[in-house]
């Protein structure tokens, strides 16, 4: 149907003007001779106030003033009574979808978990309004820096036969179901659908390699898949990663590239999202603005994995987890980092080789490989970032200590018989660099239907 985007109404382009709008109801009052509505269409954080005149409308306005109902309004565009408002004063109006006293966001505050097990409305809130449009405005700078920089969007596979990390956190994908017949796993996947064991994809990672190897630059971005048993905060089941992989390029070239894309992507919110970085600022974390133009405007720190160890042994902090050098960083250590000690983003690099994926390129000492992970205030690692290992009898070596296998991974291997070149990616979880700009918590709020552990609504 012909209507105006609400957002064009705030604009004051239409004063004096009939138009049509169509919007959700979010709250709404009445008293003898006019009644209000708040309309929102998802087309910006604020409401637009529709003014009825009872004397124009009977019977049929109650049901106008239910939340959540939907309308369609024709009326003329008039300035609010506050400068630089404008509301819209009804002459007609239909109602489109009715809603009624059990719609559950009514004028009460809803708690986060309340709100998460309503997953099918909750968007219709202002903070799950706010979340979304920012992360399709992320999503886009994220496009935009890479495209901007000549690199090629390719499509990595969501069904795949090898298991990137090597983790074993993989969910199996089967056209089989329940077999008593079956003895083996191998007569098992001779049944399947591939004729072999097959999986959701935990990264694009290994496929970007290729691409990366022809075309030089590139990057995937896409869903991924983790099967682990976690119900922190900061892991879902399902998430999205942006993956560039780039050809020519050794550890500290990639770093310079990670540090390029966050500074532009943070900076790109800050410009197109501003009324809901205001709000999150307001109601989730205070000084969110300042801590993002920061990150805009400063230099990153950097720190060997050796020394950040000792910097966490001498801080005289009881951690939780033990800080021994060999042993991963926990998100309380990480937190130490960038919120106490640096305040600011951190990239620590160069870790243990035994704690990390097995194509990182070994560094000279044989102990630890070229690999990074940035971790920024308040929400802790948001980038997993190396150099790839681009020898093949090293990286051959390293399949086979790890008791992975070999055939799943051959060519990947082939990569390095035939013109391999140093080259290096990174991975950033999209939900967590939007945990990051918005102040959010917990990373079920960022992601529009949840996948996580006994959780799939």
């Amino acid at each position: 149907m012909q209507h105006v985007d609400l957002k064009e109404i705030r604009k004051g382009l239409h004063v004096g003007k009939k138009v049509t709008v169509c919007g959700w109801v979010r709250t709404s009052r009445d008293s003898k001779n006019v009644a209000f509505a708040e309309l929102n269409d998802g087309t910006e954080l604020a409401h637009t106030q529709v003014v009825f005149d009872k004397s124009k409308f009977t019977g049929e306005l109650a049901p106008m003033l239910s939340l959540g109902a939907a309308l369609s309004v024709t009326g003329e565009v008039v300035e609010g009574q506050r400068e630089g408002t404008y509301e819209i004063q009804a002459e007609s109006a239909e109602l489109l979808g009715g809603s009624d006293s059990t719609y559950p966001l009514q004028k009460k505050r809803h708690t986060m978990e309340f709100l998460r097990t309503i997953p099918h409305l909750r968007v219709r809130t202002n903070t799950f309004n706010a979340v979304f449009r920012v992360r399709s405005e992320l999503s886009y700078a994220i496009h935009e820096f890479f495209h901007k920089n000549g690199y090629y969007y390719v499509h990595s596979p969501i069904i795949t036969g090898s298991d990137c990390e090597g983790a074993g956190e993989v969910f199996k994908v089967t056209t089989v179901g329940f077999d008593p017949t079956v003895k083996t796993e191998e007569e098992y996947n001779k049944k399947d659908f591939f004729g072999r064991s097959a999986g959701l994809t935990v990264s694009g990672q290994l496929e970007g390699e290729v691409m990366a190897t022809a075309l030089g630059k590139i990057y995937t971005f896409g869903p991924t898949f983790r099967a682990e048993n976690s119900n922190t905060p900061r892991h879902a089941a399902e998430f999205w990663q942006v993956e560039p992989e780039v050809a020519f390029a050794d550890i500290d070239d990639i770093i310079g590239i990670a540090t390029d894309m966050i500074k532009y992507i943070t900076t790109y919110v800050l410009e197109h999202c501003a009324a809901e970085l205001k709000f999150f600022e307001e109601r989730f974390e205070p000084g969110l603005i300042a801590k993002l133009q920061n990150v805009a405007d400063s230099d990153f720190a950097r720190i060997d994995y050796t020394d950040a160890i000792e910097v966490l042994k001498k801080s005289g902090k009881q951690f939780v987890y033990p800080v021994e050098w060999g042993l991963d960083l926990q998100t309380e250590h990480e937190r130490y980092l960038t919120d106490e000690y640096f305040k600011k983003p951190v990239f620590v690099v160069n870790y243990p080789r035994k704690i990390k994926s097995f194509y990182m390129k070994q560094n000279p000492d044989g102990v630890t490989v070229a690999a990074t992970d940035l971790l920024v205030p308040g929400v802790g690692e948001i980038i997993g970032c190396s150099e790839r290992e681009a020898d093949y009898d090293k990286l051959l070596n390293e399949i086979k200590s790890r008791g992975m296998k070999l055939s799943d991974y051959e060519n990947y291997l082939d990569l390095r018989k035939f013109g391999s070149v140093p080259h290096s990616g990174f991975g950033l979880g999209l939900e967590r660099m939007l945990m990051y700009v918005t102040g959010m918590a917990n990373i079920r709020d960022v992601i529009e239907f949840a996948r996580t552990k006994d959780d799939l609504k």
